[in-house]
C-alpha cells in the first residue's frame, strides 16, 4: 500500500511537518509493509514561506522589523541564489502567535512589520514576491503594511500620520497617498480563505482578541477604508467584495486595491509548487488533516484542497482533525460528504481539556492513524 501522508498544521500544537512524522508512526505501527509518502502542506498561513522556500531551496535572510504591538523582532524571509524571486510570510512580523492571550487586540494591532520583510525583499533587488498570508493578529486592512512600504497615510486636519497604523486608526484617515514611485516588483499574495474585506471583521476578529464592540467598530472602518485606499474609479460595492480581500485582517485587499496585487489560493499554489495532483495520482490512499474543521475549512483551507485533488484522481482521502465544529445541524458524516472525504476522524478524547489535547496532539495523532488502519485492514 502506497500512502501519501499529506496534512497541514495543528495549531498551537503541531507545524505540517511534525503533524505528517506524527501520522507516519501511526501508518508504521499499523502497517510496517506500507509506503509512505510525507507532504506537509500550508495555505498561506504559518509556515507556509518555510514550506515553499524549503522545496525550491530558497536562501533564508534575516531582518529586524515590527511585530504586530510595534516591538522589534528578529523575522525570515526567503529568496532563490539570484535574489530575483522572494517568499515573505505574514505571520512572521504579523502573526497572531508572536502575541500572549491577553495581547491580542485587533484594535491595537499593525501590519507595518509585514511591509517591512516586503521592502528588505524590494530592496535587494527581487522582483517576483510570493507573499504568505493567514494566522495574522491583525485587522488593519493593509495599512500598516502599506505605510511601510511608503504610502503616506492623511488624517482628517491633513497631517500626516507618522505611527504604524493600526485597525483602531483606520477611521482616522481621510486620504491615502502612493509614494514617488515603487521598485518594479510583481506581489502575488497567497490567501488562506476567500471572503471578502468586511468578513475580516465579524469571521475572523473575535480569533484575534476583538470584542463584540469591536468588531462593529471594525466592520464600519474597513468598509471605510476600503473606499479611500482604492486609487482607481470610485469602487462600486462589487469592488468591496473582490474574493480573498478578508484575508489576513483585510491586508490582501489593501495590497491588492493600492498596487494591483494578484490574489491567489494560497493551497493552490503550494500544490503546484508540490506537484501534490501528480503526488495524489501515485499513491493509494491520502491521509491528511489539521487542527480544527469549521465553516472556514472548504473555503481555501488544506484539508478540503486535498480533498477535491483526491476525488479528481479517484483516490479516498481521510482526514485526521483535533476537534469539529460543524455548521448548525450538520453531522459528521454530512461534513465528510460536503468535503469530499472519506471519513472524518477526531483524535482528540471526549474527556480531553484544551491544555491536555494540544500538548498530547502528536501521541493523540499516531494512535488515531494506527487505529483506522488496523480496522480499514
Amino acid at each position: 500500500m502506497n500512502i501519501l501522508i499529506a496534512p497541514d498544521k495543528f495549531k498551537d500544537a503541531l507545524d505540517a511537518a511534525a503533524a505528517a512524522a506524527a501520522m507516519a508512526a501511526g501508518v508504521r505501527a499499523a502497517r510496517p509493509d506500507a509506503e509512505c509518502v510525507l507532504c506537509p502542506l500550508g495555505d498561506g498561513g504559518e509556515g507556509t514561506g518555510r514550506l515553499l522556500a524549503g522545496a525550491l531551496g530558497y536562501v533564508e535572510h534575516r531582518a529586524t522589523v515590527l511585530d504586530p504591538l510595534g516591538r522589534e523582532r528578529e523575522a525570515r524571509w526567503w529568496s532563490n541564489a539570484l535574489c530575483t524571486d522572494a517568499i515573505v510570510e505574514m505571520a512572521e512580523a504579523s502573526g497572531l502567535w508572536l502575541l500572549k492571550p491577553q495581547e491580542r487586540d485587533p484594535t491595537r494591532t499593525t501590519s507595518y512589520g509585514t511591509g517591512q520583510l516586503l521592502r528588505h525583499a524590494l530592496d535587494a533587488g527581487c522582483q517576483r514576491i510570493l507573499l504568505c498570508v493567514g494566522g495574522s493578529a491583525t485587522v488593519d486592512g493593509g495599512a500598516g503594511c502599506l505605510q511601510a512600504l511608503g504610502w503616506s497615510l492623511i488624517d482628517e486636519r491633513g497631517d500626516l500620520i507618522l505611527t504604524p497604523a493600526t485597525g483602531g486608526m483606520l477611521r482616522q484617515i481621510a486620504e491615502v497617498r502612493p509614494p514617488p514611485g515603487m521598485p518594479p516588483a510583481a506581489i502575488q499574495i497567497l490567501c488562506d480563505v476567500q471572503n471578502p474585506l468586511c468578513d475580516a471583521a465579524p469571521k475572523f476578529g473575535p480569533q484575534k482578541g476583538a470584542t463584540p464592540q469591536q468588531v462593529e467598530q471594525l466592520f464600519g472602518a474597513l468598509s471605510l477604508w476600503g473606499q479611500k485606499v482604492w486609487l482607481g474609479p470610485h469602487p462600486k460595492w462589487s469592488d468591496l467584495q473582490v474574493a480573498c480581500g478578508g484575508a489576513a485582517g483585510g491586508l490582501p485587499f489593501g495590497l491588492h486595491a493600492a498596487l494591483g496585487t494578484q490574489l491567489l489560493s494560497g493551497f493552490d499554489e503550494v500544490a503546484r509548487v508540490l506537484e501534490l495532483p501528480a503526488r495524489i495520482r501515485a499513491c493509494d490512499i491520502v491521509l491528511t488533516g489539521e487542527g480544527r474543521l469549521d465553516e472556514q475549512t472548504a473555503g481555501g483551507k488544506v484539508v478540503a484542497g486535498v480533498a477535491r485533488l483526491a476525488k479528481m484522481a479517484g483516490k479516498p482521502a481521510i482526514a485526521f482533525v483535533g476537534a469539529v465544529r460543524p455548521v448548525a445541524g450538520q453531522s459528521l458524516r454530512g461534513l465528510s460528504r460536503q468535503l469530499g472525504l472519506r471519513e472524518i476522524v477526531v483524535i482528540t478524547p471526549a474527556d480531553s481539556d484544551l491544555p491536555t489535547s494540544l500538548r498530547e496532539t502528536a501521541a493523540n495523532l499516531t494512535r488515531a492513524v494506527a487505529e483506522w488502519l488496523k480496522e480499514a485492514s
